[in-house]
């Protein structure tokens, strides 16, 4: 038997501001864009795991009221996951999304599990990490 994450969700204030950034500056493919208002989704994914795409919807989108305004509260508070994104050239990756004007939590450093690792805040506020396995 065959397991694997399809969507990883990823909410979101903006959709069309968070697709100038997961596609555009971090490099992911546009995928989809469906629906309209609070009811809209986009699916970036990466050339790399073709089965796997990434949700960005805002908090109300699809949920009821009540779940979408506690999902609101937490995204504006910064109380939701990290995205974390794997490279195999962390550094590139880090002057790219530099560039791009993102708010930079931080530069790439080395952690002893063995990753070299920076940060991000994505549009929205959520911390974006992208890191590269060192081996060490």
């Amino acid at each position: 038997m065959k397991l694997e994450l399809r969507y990883c969700n990823i909410t979101v204030t903006d959709v069309d501001e968070s697709l100038a950034f997961y596609p555009d500056t971090l490099g992911l493919e546009q995928r989809s864009d469906v629906g309209a208002g609070v009811n809209r989704w986009a699916t970036p994914g990466s050339a790399t795991r073709p089965g796997l795409e990434y949700v960005l919807s805002v908090p109300r989108a699809g949920r009821s009221e009540a779940d979408g305004d506690a999902l609101q509260e937490l995204l504006t508070q910064g109380l939701l996951p990290q995205v974390v994104f794997s490279t195999d050239d962390v550094g590139a990756a880090f002057e790219r999304v530099k560039s791009s004007g993102a708010e930079v939590l931080q530069e790439p450093v080395d952690r002893p599990w063995g990753v070299r690792d920076s940060a991000f805040r994505d549009p929205s506020g959520k911390t974006v990490r992208i890191q590269q396995t060192t081996g060490a």
